[in-house]
């Protein structure tokens, strides 16, 4: 690349610039810089400092026209003003110079209509390793004639000392300038910043031009029946979605246009604690050269422990798709046939399978529901309900409502089916009930994809007004029905109005006189 490309976004007086490095090459550059270490299996191995997990509380969109009059301001999408971007801008532009730079230049969609060209600036190799994995690498033909329409600078390096008298919350940095497409990452080392951080911008992109972008996992099957896999973290997304029956096309972030389905990314992110070969075989196996782990411990040989959770729970690995197997080639599929809603329910209410009707899949997908347990957070030592937006509110520059009336739209025109898993507990809350087994959830997945789900008669729950089936194939019709798998049904019934009455409550701040339609009116009612 051209110095004075470089040289127009001020970053100035630059070394080398190591510009879209092999594999080979930026394996090398890390391992002599000591940045990484190698690991038994190939893959290397890098540990982000004290930030092991983004920082969201650190995001903000420079208040400018027009996008400010799209984005959904308040905690999530906060304001910035253009005076301390540019200050901040200025921060990272003199980390940048006089610097030897690494720059990668990728796609985000594998829709040829609804992609983005991304250009990702940093002074560290496994950063641009990490870019290299987990977005669509482009041949050699399109680098040729590439031009970035959005670039990011990463001056990780750089901390701001003046954080305070500026009103932000802390000296790190991850801002957003739409108008001039523009990002700039200070003072974490944190790779998902960059990965999460564009997945924001598709965000905001895609909805305008009346397409829908989704946090989610897909697959298809062999007849070409495309389903997406929808939930927060630990509730199985990518594990379920990656089946040795069907074609991954991807584990995390998607679009849908009027193609299809498409994967944003072109590759896996994927959480490594307590992995074990043998119930995720095709993840494990994708751990080798090439793939970039963070923050695993390493005994003698290089050997990773990946039950040792001392530097973070939130052990992680990047790897290109290619790594798994059966994965889609074109990273894309037509429209789907089914969606699942994952959610695990530590109360233990929910039924592990139920069909939705779209006034359901609304207000379901509006909630964005899952429960941590004792162990996930310092403090937890009871459920806690988590309501994110469309499984995804840390992502959703716009209001949740546009993404939610995108998906009933979408669901109408290609007569869509949506199911809600629960894989969460059974026969009682955390302590008390057991996590709903792998193979009953498996089965439930298979039968909603392989259609055998419809065969069955369903009956519909009180409170939830849930449509159940009464059997599916071999799983105890108890544990089909929470009420009947709890020894105490009086027990049962609180818990179940306890978790209706948090949904109630979270749905609130849908209830505006101008909503489209009543999308509370599918949600749970006590008493009914």
């Amino acid at each position: 690349m051209k110095l004075t490309e470089l040289e127009e976004i001020g970053v100035r007086n630059v070394g080398e610039v190591y510009h879209n490095l092999s594999y080979d090459e930026l394996i090398q550059h890390e391992l002599v810089s000591g940045e990484c270490t190698m690991t038994n299996n190939g893959a290397t191995s890098v540990d982000t400092g004290i930030f092991t997990g983004r920082s969201p509380k650190d995001k903000y969109f420079v208040d400018a026209d027009p996008s400010n009059k799209y984005i959904a301001w308040g905690d999530v999408n906060r304001k910035i003003d253009a005076k301390i971007f540019a200050e901040l801008l200025e921060v990272a532009q003199n980390q940048l110079s006089e610097k030897d730079l690494y720059v990668t230049d990728v796609f985000c969609g594998s829709s040829a209509a609804s992609k983005r060209s991304v250009r990702f600036i940093s002074e560290v190799a496994w950063q641009s390793h990490f870019v290299k994995n987990m977005f669509i690498r482009p041949t050699a033909s399109e680098l040729e004639s590439f031009k970035p329409q959005f670039t990011v600078l990463n001056a990780c390096k750089a901390v701001n000392h003046k954080w305070k008298e500026q009103g932000l919350h802390s000296e790190v940095f991850v801002l957003f300038d739409i108008e001039n497409n523009l990002a700039i990452i200070g003072g974490t080392w944190y790779g998902g910043e960059m990965k999460k951080g564009i997945f924001s911008m598709m965000n905001y992109w895609l909805p305008l031009e009346g397409k829908l972008a989704m946090h989610c996992s897909a697959n298809v099957g062999p007849k070409g029946d495309t389903a997406l896999f929808f939930g927060l973290s630990g509730t199985g997304k990518t594990t379920l979605s990656t089946d040795p029956l069907r074609k991954l096309i991807g584990d995390d972030e998607h679009g849908w246009d009027d193609d299809g389905v498409f994967n944003f990314e072109g590759g896996c992110y994927a959480k490594v604690i307590n992995l074990d070969p043998s119930s995720e075989p095709e993840i494990y196996s994708a751990i080798r050269k090439g793939a970039l782990l963070e923050n695993v411990v390493i005994h003698d040989g290089g050997e990773v422990d990946y039950s040792d959770g001392s530097k973070t729970e939130n052990t992680r690995v990047s790897y290109p798709i290619e790594h798994i197997e059966n994965h889609e080639p074109s990273l894309s599929a037509g429209h789907p046939k089914n969606i699942i809603f994952l959610s695990a329910d530590a109360f233990g209410v929910l039924p592990p399978v139920s069909k939705l009707t779209k006034e359901q899949a609304m207000y379901y997908f509006l909630s964005g529901y899952t429960a941590k347990v004792a162990g996930t957070e310092r403090g937890i030592t009871e459920p806690v309900a988590t309501f994110s937006a469309c499984f995804g509110e840390a992502f959703l520059p716009l209001h949740p409502t546009v993404y939610a009336k995108l998906l009933g739209d979408k669901i109408d025109e290609y007569g869509v089916n949506v199911y809600l898993v629960n894989t969460g507990w059974t026969g009682g809350a955390y302590g008390v009930g057991k996590r709903m087994s792998i193979k009953n959830t498996r089965a439930c997945i298979n039968a909603v994809l392989d259609g055998t789900i419809n065969q069955s008669e369903f009956r519909t729950t009180k409170t939830f007004g849930m449509s159940v089936p009464n059997t599916l194939g071999d799983i105890d019709p108890k544990v089909l029905f929470p009420r009947e798998a709890w020894a105490d049904e009086m027990a049962f019934e609180r818990a179940r109005d306890g978790l209706a009455q948090m949904f109630i409550n979270n749905f609130k701040k849908y209830q505006t006189e101008d909503s489209e339609f009543d999308y509370s009116a599918a949600g749970p009612k006590i008493g009914s």
